[in-house]
């Protein structure tokens, strides 16, 4: 027999076999001496003014934000880690622990994914974009513009993630067509940024363009007893995403100007895409109808009837009709953030309910008395900074208990403070660990970091500074005041 072949050399490591050992370990290393720094925390004697549970459960979400930002674990597993803890340590009973994950958030969630599922499974979602592409993008910049309006519009009603892996295949056949190489045209780079900042910044204007809005509502609720309905919240957002949008497209055609003259063979490839699919199935228009009537329904009814219940109900009718079948859900829905909200609800409560929350609040205040405003321009600002590092819902799990503290320390109304955070909380445009839908253009190969980051980081300071704007000046018109 001869040399077996190997497609790439093989490679000898020569380091000294401890270092190999602990290189290889490194992980496991960090995980426990967390755990065993935990420990030692938990045998502490709590500061003056605390109690044993709320200084535990402070504690427990110290280690739960390490786990977070370092990604040691999955973050739905650490979720429900810090949730099986607050039993284990005394923090909360077993029987309200567990009762937490069963609040209305997670299955407004799980209605929404499955609502998405059926847009995107009976073929209704890349419809109507193929469809408004061709219709409406007959020059390049009328293409760029409509690809972006069409990826916040359907981010109004959808995952943002799921419109941008949506989106993203029907522009790679545009740039296909129009023979758009890779680092050689702006245009392409135009196009796939249109999707990234279409998504971002239409998944704030409902409780449907990501997870982060329906968790920050819960905790204000379990919080405060207070809520948002369906209308108040696209009413507070509006009024960011609107001039969000046009300022937004206007820096994107600045930082990537438009190069080529006709798109006329992109429009080709998408009017063929469209024979080729036929015309509209029984499922696609039970979808639709389905969902014009739910998102009536959360708009009209929403407070009375219950967001989950609606949701729930919608997703009813789509499996009585046959419409998406258990098999398709299980490919669409992200368990892992079902299950996530459950355990930081679950944490946000304990530290709400054994006043360690509160505790921080009057710590940090006793050096310095800064007014509403400040403090609301302060966590927003750590909010959006943050969301660029970890996922947009830890970022709300790790500062809702501390915002709403604050709100009740000062006097500002729980629900700008909500606002305040989780709106911020879903402006991430310049990591790709900070949305996936950066993360998917990014992966397309016609856009650098660099590329990224700078308009990102422009527009991420713009948006922070219309949200100061709405605060001080328009939300009060709408009864939101400081």
């Amino acid at each position: 027999m001869g040399p077996l072949p190997f497609d790439k050399p093989l490679k000898i490591d020569t380091r000294p076999i401890w270092l190999i050992v602990v290189d290889r370990t490194l992980r496991y290393q960090l995980l426990a001496g967390l755990a065993l720094i935990a420990v030692a925390a938990f045998q502490v004697t709590p500061p003056a003014g605390l109690s044993l549970a709320g200084y535990r459960s402070l504690v427990l979400f110290g280690v739960t934000i390490i786990l977070w930002v370092t990604a040691l674990l999955p973050i739905a597993i650490t979720a429900l880690l810090s949730m099986v803890m607050l039993p284990l340590t005394g923090i909360l009973p077993a029987k309200q622990t567990y009762a937490l994950f069963g609040n209305e958030a997670v299955f407004f969630i799980l209605g929404a994914f499955i609502l998405a599922a059926a847009m995107t499974g009976t073929g209704l979602s890349a419809r109507l974009a193929r469809s408004m592409l061709a219709r409406f993008g007959r020059t390049p910049r009328r293409l760029a513009l409509t690809v972006y309006l069409l990826a916040a519009g359907l981010s109004f009603c959808m995952s943002e993630h799921a419109v941008a892996a949506m989106l993203f295949p029907v522009v790679a056949e545009i740039t296909d067509s129009l023979s758009l190489k890779a680092g050689k045209s702006t245009y392409s780079r135009l196009l796939y940024m249109s999707i990234a900042w279409g998504c971002i910044i239409g998944g704030i204007a409902t409780f449907l363009g990501g997870a982060r809005a329906p968790l920050a509502v819960q905790m204000l609720k379990e919080n405060s007893g207070l809520e948002f309905s369906f209308m108040d919240w696209t009413l507070a957002s509006v009024t960011i995403v609107v001039p969000l949008l046009l300022i937004g497209y206007l820096v994107l055609e600045r930082f990537f100007p438009v190069d080529i003259k006709e798109v006329d063979g992109g429009l080709r490839y998408l009017n063929r895409k469209r024979l080729e699919i036929g015309k509209p199935g029984v499922n696609e228009f039970i979808t639709a109808i389905v969902m014009i009537l739910t998102i009536g329904a959360w708009m009209l009814y929403g407070r009375e009837l219950g967001l989950a219940n609606i949701a729930l109900l919608a997703t009813a009718v789509l499996f009585t009709f046959r419409v998406v079948s258990w098999e398709k859900i299980e490919e669409y829905v992200n368990w892992g953030i079902i299950l996530m909200y459950g355990g930081s609800i679950a944490l946000a409560s304990a530290l709400e309910k054994t006043g360690a929350a509160l505790w921080i609040v009057k710590k940090g205040l006793s050096a310095f008395s800064p007014g509403p405003f400040v403090i609301i321009a302060v966590i927003s600002l750590v909010a959006i900074i943050l969301t660029e590092c970890i996922s947009h819902a830890a970022v709300v799990a790790i500062l809702m208990p501390i915002g709403l503290g604050l709100a009740q320390g000062l006097g500002i109304d729980p629900k700008i403070m909500t606002l305040a955070i989780a709106l911020p909380a879903g402006l991430a445009y310049c990591l790709p660990m900070g949305t996936p839908a950066t993360a998917i253009v990014y992966g397309s190969g016609h856009l650098s970091g660099r590329e990224i980051i700078l308009p990102g980081a422009l527009i991420m300071t713009i948006s922070w500074l219309l949200f100061l704007g709405s605060v001080y000046f328009i939300w009060p018109l709408i009864g939101l005041t400081l």
